[in-house]
């Protein structure tokens, strides 16, 4: 337990890490055409520009569109499970999660900071290089040097609340995503 919360203190904890730009918007989505759909519903948990005040929801400002237009889909399809994702998904039509996509991977993703420095330090070792013996692989590996993701498959980690990280992690750990 306490090595997933220092992981994820490392991931918010430094602003090379929290400054990826932002991945250019879906070719397919309208991010114009996803502003009231943004204000009228995602606002709320994701600010109006991506970036999450709340800790245990996702900033998706910046994430790849591909990635959050697949999630928004996951969620509709009952593949991923979340009971507040699922009812909002339920009266979107492919078009509109193409434009959210497309809206929120075009917002600039805001910096990140850690509350405990320490196990900040220890974090980034674990994000850079794993846990040697334990079976822990390096997230570098997947989500990139920085933390920016390799788009599609795995989303930018950079700046994300430790929160969320923690309770993604476990839900990974318990096989409940």
């Amino acid at each position: 337990m306490k090595l997933v919360v220092t992981l994820a203190a490392a991931l918010v904890a430094t602003s090379a890490f929290a400054n990826a730009p932002a991945a250019a918007p879906a070719s397919k989505g309208d991010p114009k055409a996803a502003e009231s759909i943004v204000n009228q519903v995602c606002a709320g948990c994701h600010g109006v520009d991506g970036n999450s005040a709340v800790a245990a929801n996702p900033s998706l400002a910046g994430l790849n569109a591909d990635y959050i237009n697949k999630q928004l889909n996951n969620f509709k399809a009952g593949d991923r499970k979340n009971a507040v994702m699922g009812g909002i998904v339920a009266s979107l039509s492919p078009q509109d999660m193409q434009n959210l996509a497309a809206y929120f991977s075009a917002q600039q993703p805001k910096p990140g900071t850690s509350k405990d420095q320490e196990q900040a330090l220890i974090g980034q070792k674990i994000f850079r290089g794993g846990i040697q013996g334990a079976g822990v692989p390096a997230c570098a590996s997947c989500h990139g040097p920085q933390g920016k993701g390799i788009p599609t498959q795995f989303p930018r980690l950079a700046g994300q609340h430790s929160d969320y990280i923690y309770a993604q992690l476990n839900d990974f750990r318990l096989g409940t995503r």
